[in-house]
């Protein structure tokens, strides 16, 4: 690890991924609980067009002028979306998609037309397609900083606004807030996210950094502040260790390494997160699957009882297998309930409910009636 921080060039990759990360993840964390997980792709996309427009007019390829021509043109796209989505009977992600398409389409045809220029050779404009991370230097890190630390400064000044835009626009409307401009600010604070990581990224892999973070803290939390504070730690960490591993091993590109391992985040939460990870959902079911069972044996011995005068009259285990015909979990089933003092074992080897058996029973039953 020392030899890597020794490293100015590790140093400014992993810095200024590590900012992106956490400006992603913030910004992404009211993407996802919008549900506008596809507004990153399109967006990231249409600022294509923007790239190679502010090439043609500038002749610059400073990465603020073209970060600028970037975030115009992908405002643009949201602009074009949300005039489609209001004016005409398209769905949202029917206008999605066919503004991704035909401005990524222009950013293509432009690319082309700029690779014409004697002077250009395309003027290294390629590496927004997909991303050229390694390639940062401070400048960059420092421009990535400004900007995203603008974008975070809004957010946090209008942080009750934009909550209740995402939880209740409905609610929001009715307290005469601008629902139309805080959409519009908050889509375009995204739209300074996507366009900051265009260069390290690229375009085909923005929206996935804007996405992966918080798709993955969403499964830890339902506070959004937690959420939004884990999905910019999960985005810096993914930065910092594909920076670190495009590093270590040869041949290895930065910026899909960097969505590699968000998406890696991505998968072991959705797969072990406490609350909604796929092992927990199994253990729960699995539980409640032996609660119910546990319940229905229960059950049948009350009815069993109820035909004799008294509740601890015993029953055979093979009355109660004509009941439950798997003798495996029915026996396991006894056991457990057993052992929770519900029921006794008697002498000639049947099974009686408790006192304790019995009133469970009944509460039970009561609760079947409400």
């Amino acid at each position: 690890m020392e030899q890597f921080l020794g490293d100015y060039t590790f140093r400014t990759v992993a810095l200024g991924t590590a900012i992106l990360g956490t400006i992603s993840g913030a910004l992404g964390a009211f993407a996802v609980l919008r549900r506008q997980s596809l507004l990153g792709d399109a967006v990231s996309h249409a600022a294509l067009p923007g790239v190679g427009l502010a090439f043609i007019i500038t002749g610059s390829k400073a990465p603020l002028i073209l970060m600028v021509g970037a975030g115009l043109a992908g405002w643009l796209a949201t602009v074009v979306v949300l005039v489609i989505t209001t004016t005409t009977r398209i769905k949202y992600d029917g206008a999605l998609g066919f503004v991704l398409s035909v401005f990524f389409g222009i950013g293509l045809v432009l690319l082309t037309f700029i690779q014409k220029f004697p002077d250009a050779s395309q003027a290294g404009l390629d590496s927004f397609l997909f991303g050229q991370a390694a390639a940062l230097v401070e400048q960059d890190v420092i421009t990535i900083a400004i900007l995203g630390g603008l974008a975070l400064v809004v957010l946090v000044l209008f942080w009750k606004e934009f909550k209740l835009l995402s939880f209740d626009p409905e609610f929001a409307n009715s307290l005469v807030l601008p629902v139309r401009r805080l959409d519009l600010g908050l889509t375009t604070l995204l739209v300074v996210a996507i366009v900051i990581g265009l260069q390290t990224v690229g375009v085909v892999l923005m929206s996935a950094m804007i996405i992966a973070p918080a798709a993955a803290a969403r499964q830890w939390t339902d506070n959004l502040g937690t959420m939004v504070l884990v999905s910019m730690v999960i985005g810096a960490l993914s930065g910092v260790g594909g920076a670190l591993l495009s590093t270590s091993m040869s041949n290895l590109p930065t910026g899909p390494t960097i969505v590699l391992c968000a998406s890696g985040v991505v998968l072991v939460s959705v797969i072990i997160a406490p609350r909604r990870g796929l092992v927990w959902e199994q253990i729960r079911r699995t539980l409640q699957a032996r609660r119910l069972r546990s319940e229905a044996i229960l059950l049948d011995l009350f009815e069993l009882a109820r035909k004799h005068d008294s509740y601890e009259h015993p029953h055979m285990e093979a009355a109660l297998k004509v009941m439950h015909p798997n003798a495996s979990t029915l026996r396991r089933q006894l056991r457990s309930l057993h052992s929770k003092g519900l029921i006794s074992v008697h002498s000639t080897g049947g099974w009686a409910l408790t006192e304790e058996g019995m009133n469970t029973c009944k509460g039970l039953l009561d609760k079947r009636v409400r």
